[in-house]
């Protein structure tokens, strides 16, 4: 059986090949509809049929990867800014001997645990995350030195210290940032997969972040999700009709997609699927 994985929000998805028609890029042009349904964000055609696509970011995740990459930026802005608010205020300390905010600390602390327990599947911003630990430990020891270098009285060595800090780590942790808010853009690339249930005919379009790789896997290497529910855990009627198992990748699993049951006729929506409960596979 030869699947493709895609990436959705932290998650990976599988489709059987002979499901998908093609994949294009994502051009946000697609024509608006009304629908009460808040993953279909809208029509494109597909060799002039007017085909309805689905966010599986919104279906899986509850919300967009567009939307949470937003939210995430979001994050990196408020600490970027308040790490140069703290140096604007060491460096008032120092020249003007005004006082340090008193939750500078605290401040300083909680952003040290945020980035210590930062987890993302995007590599590459997982490591220059971790990057921000050099930096940021530097300049809260010289801080803590030159605060003291002032309170002696060395102010023209401590200016130039200052000046050292304010170019070197400082500046290295800004960029850091830059970098980190840049790589959130590079790695969302969104898709539309065109998905058939006869070969020839569009079903519907899925929105994915990017394709992952080309796999085949055996029958048992598809793991049902029996155990998943029978200990209670909740799945919601619209994810659990389409998921059809889990897949083991190295590290984690990816989930077995049946699209032919994300959107339905209306005549068929309360009647179970057609699929066997292999989903036709083998």
């Amino acid at each position: 059986m030869e699947l493709i994985n895609f990436r959705v929000g932290q998650k990976t998805i599988s489709l059987k090949i002979l499901d998908i028609l093609l994949t294009e890029r994502f051009e946000d042009n697609l024509t608006s509809l009304p629908n009460d349904n808040k993953s279909f964000i809208g029509v494109k055609d597909y060799m002039e049929i007017p085909t309805p696509i689905f966010d599986l970011g919104i279906i899986l995740n509850k919300r967009s990867t567009q939307e949470a990459n937003l939210s995430l930026l979001e994050v990196f802005n408020q600490w970027q800014i308040k790490q140069q608010d703290w140096f604007v205020s060491l460096e008032n300390n120092i020249t003007q001997q005004a006082a340090l905010n008193h939750n500078s600390d605290i401040q300083q602390s909680s952003f040290a645990k945020w980035y210590q327990s930062f987890k993302t599947e995007n590599e590459d911003l997982q490591a220059i995350v971790e990057r921000f630990k050099t930096p940021h430990e530097h300049l809260n020891q010289c801080a803590s030195e030159l605060i003291k270098s002032t309170r002696s009285g060395q102010n023209e060595n401590t200016q130039k210290k200052l000046n050292t800090l304010r170019n070197g780590s400082f500046t290295q942790l800004l960029r850091l940032f830059e970098s980190a808010k840049e790589q959130l853009s590079l790695d969302y690339k969104p898709i539309i997969i065109f998905t058939t249930k006869d070969g020839i005919n569009p079903h519907i379009g899925l929105l994915v972040d990017k394709v992952e790789d080309s796999v085949n896997y055996r029958k048992e290497d598809v793991k049902p999700l029996d155990k998943l529910t029978d200990v209670g855990f909740e799945i919601d009627s619209q994810t659990k009709s389409m998921m059809r198992g889990l897949i083991k990748l190295d590290q984690k699993h990816s989930v077995l997609i049946d699209p032919s049951a994300i959107f339905r006729p209306a005549h068929l929506k309360n009647q179970e699927s057609e699929e066997t409960e292999a989903y036709g596979l083998f």
